[in-house]
């Protein structure tokens, strides 16, 4: 390349490949720009990835059970399901709100009683309390929703490469995480 001056080309500086204007630097992707202006801005990272999470999360497990064959369900009735089914032993309704994190027992409550219509959980009583126990069509159903699981998300995960011990890792972040927001709705309702 040339370094004498009188060898360089004449006219005006060309400057960039001609292109989209980049815009303005990007920053952190937030929902709520105000809520970023914090001592920790990573937190509104945080926040609106389990926001767009949950979402996915509540899509997919419905639409995975309709696949499995039972439609209309609603994403708590999906997770009263899967944690009556789970290790194949009755629990009461303060096992399922507990191991869920359900503030409001009538709404998983409710979800039983939709499940017991339809035959796949049957209710039961352990001396003074309910408890509830997953039926053989309950069963099945889980099964079902764990083929049709496998086949499209575990496959498509293992696929990308995710490695389990980092989700594994993500999962224990967000259960620690999870007990910071309950800590911090206690603080706000004592206010």
């Amino acid at each position: 390349m040339p370094t004498d001056p009188a060898a360089l080309p004449e006219g005006p500086n060309p400057g960039p490949p001609p292109g989209p204007n980049p815009g303005p630097p990007l920053g952190p992707v937030v929902a709520s720009a105000h809520l970023a202006r914090s001592a920790l801005p990573a937190l509104s990272e945080v926040e609106f990835a389990l926001t767009m999470g949950n979402h996915a999360f509540q899509r997919w497990i419905v639409r995975c059970m309709s696949a499995a064959g039972a439609p209309g369900m609603s994403p708590l009735e999906v997770m009263v399901l899967h944690q009556t089914a789970h290790r194949d032993r009755p629990k009461t309704l303060a096992d399922i709100c507990l191991v869920l994190n359900i503030e409001d027992t009538h709404l998983a409550n409710y979800a039983i009683r939709k499940l017991a219509r339809a035959g796949l959980v049957a209710e039961g009583r352990k001396g003074k309390e309910k408890t509830v126990a997953v039926t053989a069509a309950g069963a099945a159903l889980c099964a079902r929703y764990a083929e049709v699981r496998e086949t499209l998300l575990v496959g498509t995960a293992r696929q990308l490469g995710f490695d389990p011990a980092e989700l594994s890792r993500l999962a224990a972040l967000l259960r620690a995480l999870s007990g910071s927001y309950d800590q911090a709705a206690r603080a706000a309702a004592a206010l």
